[in-house]
């Protein structure tokens, strides 16, 4: 044995630790075979445990919670292996090693087998799903339960569970036990060299003497030699010395971890029993003024995918208060609605909402655009059929993994709405873009692009509630939006089938709007996640543009449970003039109690300066506050000074699909207009204008029919089509609008444009003016 092991110290007294392995021992060693000719022992000492094993629940994660796992420690490890069945303990092939082992707690012992009890010490257990080296570790047992303890290590930590106290204390006493093999914190003194040391030569001398040399010869064989052991003295000093050092600084780290964790946990809980809620989201508020820059690299808006759970999906939850709680969102309304009374905010009545005339602190208001009223629809048309439930899970499974876009489903998992459709939605707000367009008018660059982080987030909130999908357009399937109530003219296509893309263009007072997007959708058997690829392009009169992505949208519990979708990632906002901006979507977790959060930072981007932070929900309203947020000084709110944005319409209720008001305007066909739209437009589609009306048979049969038209719509691709309305920038690879659409629907001109739905289906009936 080396002999260092021996120098290190004793943290239990050993008198004490011999107690409480008489209290719980339950020794399981093999039966030696009995020697005749030997006398026996009379007084026989019991084995050493070669190991300690026993069973302890182990907290996995909040969805799995506590395990039950067994466990085994020998020669400083700790391993743990899975327990098959309610009541029993799977061993596989043993126990692992010789010698006797020692069994911790009366559960352990009665899930343990009688055949399995020699197995125990015969052979391996086979590999454990986890290891942990208790040289490098430390230990703590928990003082707000008398059962629980902890095991730290540099990557990882262990939370256990024991039966009862008694337990806890016999693992404790095994585990502090396996770490004093290990040298843990060495003084200079234990490799300090004698102070008597001293050599004899007097046996190499009476070996020279009788080889008959000379006493010179001799002298210098001793002086020779004396010389060359201190040599080899002062480099084992050195390295004693450095062995020190290192296992100081280790012992040193190992204290500070512990120290910083528990100050941690101490203060979240000081924070959360005398704060209260409201200063819970300081810890996502100083989170984001030390992220980078507004326009660093996009590698963290990936998605990581890890839906599959195992064992090892274990991590250390602290739960903190929400950045943004519901008492704090309704008191920056409040405060905005303060402001108002102050004459800080002019209000305007438009097409039945109420818009902010300015969002600001200062004296200046923009001027509002005043637009004609238009009469749209409010409902949708009552179903004429009951509609029919359908296997889910016979459809999914054979679909696990592929793309989305090439999935065949029945109507019943479609809302009636086309992606092309859908892209005009995110423009239901875009009174944020003509506020805008105002603030730059007026020289506020910064008023600009907060609106316009604004606008970029309120695109989501119609999703929240929706569990259909769109329809996937055909090839050369149009869309068009001509909304003088916004003063908007939006049109889109579907201009690739492989991969499926849809462009878009829209002209507003002042602004242009477009972008073009290929949405990657997999099934991953619980979930649906939809990876948009593609820019949103958003530039004013004046010259100044803004580009930006969307991020990843999930839809959890295809299966079971309640459907819900999240969005999550990090949008950057790239503007060619003075600022740019960084959003941070938050992915939702299992225990979250306030989802869809949303912050980030504006940042001027010739000095890198943060100069406002933007704050929210996605599905609610966004916020924010001006100034450096670096600068603020430690525990300050940020939402004591948040000024409102935007905020979503409050007169959404939940109806059929879940469609907003203005989405439920997006797909009405009223005469008039149906003698002025192309072909290919997507009101016209059969099988969506018959979901629309609840003829549901009717909508299965001419999808299955489009969908034949479809497949024929690649051979089209490959043989050189090219979209009507957009060409390909060979730069950037993105589509643009090449312009003549309304012009042509002005004149009514559509000669060459082909009837993509086909010939023989009836007219969709239309709706009254």
């Amino acid at each position: 044995m080396n002999p260092l092991c021996c120098i290190a110290p004793v943290s239990l007294d050993r008198a004490d630790r011999a107690g409480a392995a008489h209290d719980h021992p339950k020794l399981l060693a093999p039966a030696r075979p009995s020697d005749p000719d030997r006398d026996p022992d009379p007084d026989p000492e019991p084995a050493e445990p070669a190991a300690v094993a026993g069973a302890l629940c182990k907290w996995v994660n909040y969805g799995k919670g506590w395990r039950s796992r067994w466990f085994v420690l020998r020669d400083g490890v700790l391993s743990y292996y899975k327990v098959r069945g309610a009541d029993r303990v799977s061993l596989g092939r043993g126990g692992g090693g010789g010698g006797a082992v020692r069994v911790i707690g009366d559960g352990s012992a009665a899930r343990i087998g009688k055949e399995q009890q020699q197995q125990l010490f015969c052979s391996d257990l086979g590999k454990p799903f986890g290891e942990v080296h208790l040289k490098v570790s430390s230990i703590r047992a928990s003082k707000s339960d008398d059962k629980r303890l902890s095991i730290f290590t540099g990557t990882k930590t262990l939370h256990l569970r024991c039966d009862s106290r008694e337990d806890r204390s016999a693992w404790i006493e095994a585990l502090l036990s396996a770490k004093d093999i290990f040298p843990r914190t060495l003084s200079s003194g234990d490799f300090a060299p004698s102070i008597d040391f001293s050599i004899s030569t007097e046996k190499l001398r009476g070996r020279l003497l009788q080889e008959g040399l000379s006493e010179t010869t001799i002298k210098e064989c001793e002086s020779i030699m004396l010389f060359e052991l201190f040599e080899r003295q002062n480099q084992l000093k050195c390295l004693h010395e450095k062995h020190i050092l290192l296992l100081e600084t280790l012992r040193q780290l190992e204290t500070e971890k512990v120290e910083l964790e528990t100050t941690v946990v101490d203060e979240t809980k000081e924070r959360e029993a005398h704060v209260g809620q409201g200063n819970g989201r300081l810890s996502d508020f100083y989170s984001v003024i030390s992220e980078g820059s507004a326009t660093d690299s996009d590698a963290d808006n990936e998605s990581q995918g890890a839906d599959g759970e195992t064992d090892e999906d274990e991590g250390v939850y602290f739960d903190t208060k929400d950045f943004l709680s519901s008492e704090s969102l309704r008191s920056a309304s409040y405060h905005s609605r303060e402001l108002a009374g102050n004459g800080c905010v002019g209000v305007t009545y438009v097409n039945g909402s109420f818009f902010p005339n300015m969002v600001g602190d200062s004296d200046m208001s923009v001027r509002t655009i005043e637009y004609p009223y238009v009469r749209r629809r409010e409902k949708l048309p009552e179903p004429k059929e009951k509609e029919r439930p359908v296997g889910l899970w016979s459809i999914i499974k054979e679909n696990i993994g592929k793309d989305l876009s090439g999935v065949c489903l029945p109507v019943y998992f479609n809302e009636p709405l086309s992606s092309l459709q859908k892209c005009f939605e995110d423009l239901e707000y875009s009174y944020l873009v003509d506020r805008a367009l105002e603030w730059g008018k007026q020289g506020n660059s910064l008023m600009r692009i907060l609106h316009i982080a604004a606008f970029a987030v309120s695109g989501y909130a119609s999703t929240e509630g929706r569990q259909c999908k769109p329809f996937n357009p055909l090839l050369g399937e149009t869309y068009e939006a001509d909304y003088p109530d916004k003063g908007l003219h939006f049109f889109s296509e579907k201009v690739s089938h492989h991969p499926m893309i849809v462009a878009c263009h829209c002209d507003g007072r002042g602004w242009k709007f477009w972008g073009d997007s290929n949405l990657k959708g997999k099934f991953w058997g619980r979930s649906i996640q939809l990876d948009p690829i593609g820019i949103l392009t958003l530039q004013f009169e004046d010259g100044e543009m803004f580009q930006w992505s969307k991020v990843t949208t999930s839809i959890y519990n295809i299966i079971l449970g309640k459907i819900y979708c999240d969005h999550y990632g990090t949008m950057r906002i790239r503007g060619d003039g003075q600022y740019s901006c960084k959003l941070k979507f938050k992915e939702q977790s299992i225990i979250d109690r306030n989802p869809h959060q949303v912050h980030g930072f504006v940042q001027d981007n010739k000095t890198g300066k943060k100069v406002a932070m933007v704050m929210g929900k996605w599905d609610e309203a966004m916020y924010y506050v001006l100034g450096d947020p670096s600068t603020k000084p430690k525990g300050y709110d940020p939402m004591s000074d948040a000024i409102l944005l935007w905020e979503r319409d409050k007169g959404v209720s939940q109806t059929r699909y879940n469609l907003s008001p203005f989405a439920i305007t997006l797909n009405e066909l009223t005469p008039s207009l149906s003698e002025k739209l192309p072909p290919t437009d997507s009101r016209l589609r059969p099988d969506q204008r018959h979901l629309e009306n609840g003829e549901y048979e009717m909508a299965n049969a001419e999808k299955l029919r489009l969908e034949q038209l479809q497949r024929q719509a690649r051979k089209l691709q490959e043989k050189g089509w090219k979209p009507r309305w957009f060409r390909k920038d060979r730069e950037d690879e993105t589509y643009r609008y090449m312009g003549g659409y309304w012009e042509a629907r002005e004149e009514g001109r559509w000669n060459g444009i082909p009837d993509i739905f086909g010939q023989s289906q009836a007219s969709p009936s239309t709706e009254p003016t």
